[in-house]
């Protein structure tokens, strides 16, 4: 049995997510999803907490042919020791599915096997593109699953990013308030 690893933000869970996990599904027989940033929500560029994230990939992801496992991932800022990291955090695994060049280099440099595959239709499905069209109130849910558009719109987070987005243009940390 051969068990895959998939790292992302999924801020939130699109379509060109979806179809990674469709493609990796291919080569594995079960999926970790690493919901990465898991620390951080209520931010322009991270508005989903990663429960909200776990729902939402659990979701979209229940008709797959695939046993999957979302384990939420924080950030370590200390690249140096962030594969083992991942592992302490994760299920075994065999191999990862990656294309940023620093995820690959360092579970490269920890001996882990990384494969890529071309992003599918990037300059359409892209975080930033979705959460760009949620403030303007543009069509956003044509590139998420419909069991996304179904838990943001449980949790109000259309709502919430016109929020913070609204908050002081950068959706800055509560810590820095005054």
């Amino acid at each position: 049995m051969t068990r895959g690893f998939y790292i992302g933000r999924f801020q939130p869970f699109h379509e060109g997510h979806h179809t990674m996990v469709e493609r990796i599904s291919e080569e594995v027989d079960e999926l970790v999803v690493g919901i990465g940033s898991a620390d951080k929500s209520h931010t322009v560029r991270n508005p989903f907490t990663a429960g909200e994230r776990i729902m939402m990939i659990t979701k979209a992801l229940v008709d797959l042919d695939i046993v999957t496992y979302a384990v939420p991932i924080e950030d370590l800022n200390r690249n140096s020791v962030w594969a083992s990291h991942v592992r302490s955090m994760s299920p075994r695994f065999d191999v990862a599915f990656s294309n940023n060049p620093l995820v690959v280099r360092l579970f490269e440099e920890a001996g882990i096997e990384v494969r890529q595959s071309p992003m599918y239709r990037r300059e359409e499905f892209e975080g930033t593109t979705v959460r760009e069209r949620m403030t303007d109130d543009d069509d956003w849910e044509s590139l998420v699953p419909a069991a996304v558009v179904e838990v943001v719109e449980e949790i109000d987070g259309v709502e919430r990013l016109a929020h913070v987005s609204a908050s002081d243009g950068a959706g800055g940390d509560p810590a820095d308030e005054p």
